[in-house]
């Protein structure tokens, strides 16, 4: 698992070249004004990638001022939606000429499986790009009917300069989620990747350039979310912050929004899934529904349907089944496409998901599969499933982002009902049924943000992505995204012959 002296992975794959680590503000790349770094891990070993540049409230300050100087003055928001969904689509061409060094850099960077990221993420990512292109120049206000002798319209404006924070689970998607929409509404912006996977944000910096989106319109800040990302959400010239993260640090960045200029904030925080079988499912699809739903991306998924509940006419024969089938889960090298776990981010997340794996444990669950670490370096985590868990238990209520299932017991649709909706999230759920009626009632009455219905995991540039409750407010993908990013005005003139004229 350890990378090779030359540049390869254990297995032979040859890993990238780390070209960009400095900050990207108004179209250059530069030092941190302090001149301090931040380290970047590889979780197959722990052994530090590279060192870029972290950023704080004196970088934010620069990256702000651009972005301020290129929506007030400059040409990005005074051009055509047509030109700028042109720029745009270039900017996806470049992504997909360079998809095998960015998935290579995001597996680096984040230990997730290559072959899936190139096919899924990077690819999720240029498609995101060419949508909100198509929707740059379809953007229109109303005519409105006023009493009297006047008319009215409306503007739909871009919101102004906008401040993405992005999470580490998934760099390049929730990237392109935020950034599209808001460059196709004419907004610029100041980009916080996480500090656990800054790579390819700085990647994409550079294609940004090339593809000739003019600058200070896309700037990248890399730093601790403490730091840059609190300058960013605190800062008075910055007129909308865009998150995706914990529960926790989006209250702080409501806090920091409210207390200065009263921006505008979209969160997509936490969740904590439920996966609800009912006895006429197919047993096997359900077990495959339920790895992918909670084992995807080694359990660092937000949507992740870690709370699994399955009636209790199939729960023996589903038990069995599902441990039978972890024995042919690979954990290993992201680089090795034979494999379908690879390690956890960083050594916090590893040591957190041990963490509650344990209080699992303490708290009385049993054990089905898993609960180790499997590997003497890195940070790697056998899938790891509970039964004989209760509703009260840490690892049924709160947002573990690992590979731990905890699997329960229901009898009816009314008790499925209930357990479904006893959290504090909602993100999203699962219902794996044959029964149309089933269905229909389970996906009215839970309440989230997004149902699967006899799969897991479907998204779509054009579907709508947010939670209720503590998983957030404001939509990711689709058209509702591009909305985000706009404000309206209304214009009322009177007509000639007016008594005013």
């Amino acid at each position: 698992m350890a990378s090779n002296s030359n540049g390869s992975s254990a297995n032979g794959f040859k890993l990238p070249e780390i070209k960009f680590t400095k900050l990207f503000i108004n179209g250059r790349f530069s030092d941190a004004i302090s001149g301090n770094t931040l380290e970047t891990r590889d979780p197959r070993t722990g052994n530090v990638i590279t060192s870029v540049a972290a950023g704080d409230k004196e970088d934010v300050n620069l990256a702000v001022k651009a972005a301020r100087e290129a929506f007030d003055h400059g040409k990005w928001p005074r051009m055509s939606g047509y030109e700028r969904g042109r720029i745009m689509t270039r900017f996806a061409d470049l992504i997909e000429q360079n998809v095998d060094e960015l998935a290579a850099l995001e597996s680096l960077d984040a230990g997730k499986l290559f072959f899936l990221t190139k096919i899924v993420d990077i690819k999720a990512s240029a498609d995101a790009l060419r949508y909100f292109a198509g929707a740059a120049d379809k953007v229109h206000g109303e005519t409105v009917k006023i009493a009297g002798e006047f008319q009215g319209y409306t503007l739909r404006e871009p919101i102004g300069v906008v401040g993405h924070i992005i999470p580490w689970n998934f760099p390049s998607i929730m990237f392109f989620s935020k950034v599209s929409p808001a460059l196709a509404a004419g907004c610029t912006m100041v980009v916080k990747p996480a500090e656990q996977t800054p790579l390819t944000a700085l990647f994409y910096a550079h294609l940004a350039k090339q593809a000739g989106i003019p600058d200070g319109v896309l700037n990248v800040v890399t730093g601790f979310g403490s730091t840059a990302g609190a300058a960013i959400a605190s800062h008075m010239d910055v007129d909308k912050v865009s998150f995706t993260g914990s529960t926790a640090v989006g209250r702080l960045i409501m806090e920091a929004a409210a207390r200065s200029n009263l921006k505008a904030v979209s969160l997509e925080l936490g969740g904590k899934s439920p996966l609800i079988i009912f006895d006429d499912a197919d047993v096997d699809m359900a077990v495959d529904i339920a790895r992918t739903a909670t084992f995807f991306n080694k359990g660092e998924v937000c949507m992740a349907g870690s709370r699994v509940y399955v009636q209790e006419g199939i729960y023996d024969q589903f038990v069995k089944k599902i441990a039978e089938s972890m024995k042919n889960w690979k954990v290993g090298d992201p680089f090795d496409p034979h494999v379908h776990q690879g390690p956890q981010v960083d050594k916090k997340q590893y040591e957190k998901v041990l963490e509650y794996i344990e209080h699992g444990n303490r708290e009385g669950a049993t054990l089905l599969t898993g609960g180790k670490p499997c590997s003497e370096q890195g940070y790697y985590i056998e899938p790891t499933i509970f039964v004989d868990v209760k509703e009260d238990m840490l690892i049924a209520q709160d947002e573990i982002f690992g590979p731990v299932m905890s699997l329960m017991k229901f009898k009816t649709i009314e008790e499925a009902i209930e357990k479904a909706n006893n959290t504090k999230y909602g993100l999203a759920a699962g219902i794996v049924s044959k029964d149309l009626n089933i269905a229909n009632r389970m996906s009215r009455s839970i309440r989230a943000g997004t149902i699967w219905i006899n799969c897991y995991l479907v998204l779509d540039t054009d579907c709508p992505f947010g939670g209720y409750k503590m998983s957030g407010f404001g939509k990711d993908n689709s058209m509702h995204a591009l909305e985000k990013y706009f404000q309206t005005k209304t214009v009322v003139t009177p007509i000639y012959n007016s008594p005013w004229l």
